[in-house]
């Protein structure tokens, strides 16, 4: 059983998803569980959503709300499952509760990445929900690394991975349609359109896109522009996002002009948006893996990150990715120029990045999680807490 706490289509859920269809092809039984409306997209995969907890009180209040409702319902759904795969804190807190009841399952979790908690309740539950489950996977050596230095834990490296299918061609028609829609194509000709993944938030290092974007703004008489999409998530980033956007006038940018904020999307939109923009411009200071790298390299769209070490496991600068220094809003904007100004190159890091994509399969993933669980059955003892 598959279990995560949100149907928001960002990192965590679409990894949850796509590794419960691998499972599924491959014969697995396999039920995922989360919470929320409905799936962002249609799946045969069996599947329960429960409803998500009333977005009522500080972010403590709505995490501990998330964990006893999850906890509840996993106690009735896990009669005959034997492993619970918690993609998250939350999930990871209420499938160990649902074992220390006394259900014969094991807890395997994924850690995508650390949060930066400050609030103690917060710090406390993330810690326990590394510590206490049986198996613990990451998606990257660094984060494995950061788990044993850090936690003192140890965790099995099983890194992402993408459906070359997922997000197919589209029309030229509909690229136009796209891109006339943000402003990118227009009367007055077209401007190369950017395309940031995650919404304005603080790990996506957006303040550094828009600084970057500005002093492209400043230097060009025909810069380009950025669309930005996603967004939804459980923490509460409104602050920096309010701070992020008014800072847009100072930049020289214009909201709805130079930055467009596309918000939540469909999964058949954000695959458009993949293919009708020119780039992708990703300056996260914090990733797990990074799966928008991923998904932009197998739709045939080159890609501007940063150096972060998740990102050097993979990815090579100059060969499949730009990577400027992380952090370095000047680096970021030298960087987008390069991609915007050199034809030559976008063909090359297209045809290196269709390549690293390919060699990144969730099948593959599937069948090494699956291994996984064999060994989790084959090793299972009586649960004992540590930490």
């Amino acid at each position: 059983m598959l279990v995560t706490h949100s149907t928001s289509p960002r990192g965590g859920m679409v990894h949850t998803l796509a590794l419960a269809e691998a499972l599924h092809d491959l014969g697995r039984r396999v039920h995922l569980v989360t919470q929320g409306d409905r799936l962002f997209r249609p799946t045969t995969v069996p599947h329960t959503v429960l409803p998500a907890p009333a977005r009522d009180g500080t972010l403590t209040d709505r995490v501990f709300a998330s964990i006893d409702a999850l906890t509840g319902a996993l106690g009735e759904l896990a009669d005959g499952a034997d492993v619970l795969h918690a993609q998250d804190c939350i999930a990871a807190r209420a499938a160990a509760r649902v074992r220390a009841a006394g259900a014969p399952v094991s807890v395997v979790r994924t850690v995508h990445h650390v949060d930066d908690f400050t609030t103690p309740a917060l710090v406390s539950c993330q810690r326990e929900a590394i510590i206490e489950p049986d198996r613990v996977l990451v998606v990257s050596e660094y984060w494995r690394r950061v788990l044993h230095d850090h936690y003192a834990t140890e965790s099995t490296v099983v890194p992402n991975g993408v459906d070359p299918d997922r997000f197919p061609p589209i029309s030229p028609e509909r690229r136009a349609e796209m891109r006339t829609r943000v402003g990118a194509s227009s009367g007055r000709g077209d401007r190369f359109l950017f395309l940031a993944v995650g919404g304005v938030e603080p790990r996506k290092g957006t303040h550094h896109a828009f600084e970057a974007l500005g002093e492209l703004v400043r230097r060009m008489a025909h810069p380009p522009m950025l669309a930005v999409v996603g967004g939804h998530s459980f923490q509460d980033y409104a602050p920096y996002r309010e701070a992020t956007l008014a800072a847009l006038p100072g930049l020289g940018l214009t909201l709805g002009e130079d930055v467009v904020l596309l918000g939540t999307v469909s999964d058949d939109e954000l695959g458009a948006w993949y293919r009708s923009a020119d780039a992708l411009c990703f300056p996260s200071v914090k990733e797990g893996w990074g799966l928008a790298v991923l998904e932009a390299m197998a739709a045939g769209l080159p890609v501007v990150a940063g150096d972060l070490p998740v990102f050097r496991e993979y990815l090579l600068d100059h060969h499949d990715a730009l990577l400027p220094r992380s952090g370095d809003s000047a680096a970021l904007a030298a960087s987008m120029m390069e991609m915007y100004a050199d034809t030559a190159l976008r063909r090359r890091l297209v045809a290196g990045g269709l390549n690293t994509a390919g060699r990144y399969r969730w099948s593959a993933s599937a069948q090494r999680h699956a291994a996984i669980y064999d060994e989790v059955r084959a090793t299972r003892a009586p649960a004992v807490r540590r930490g």
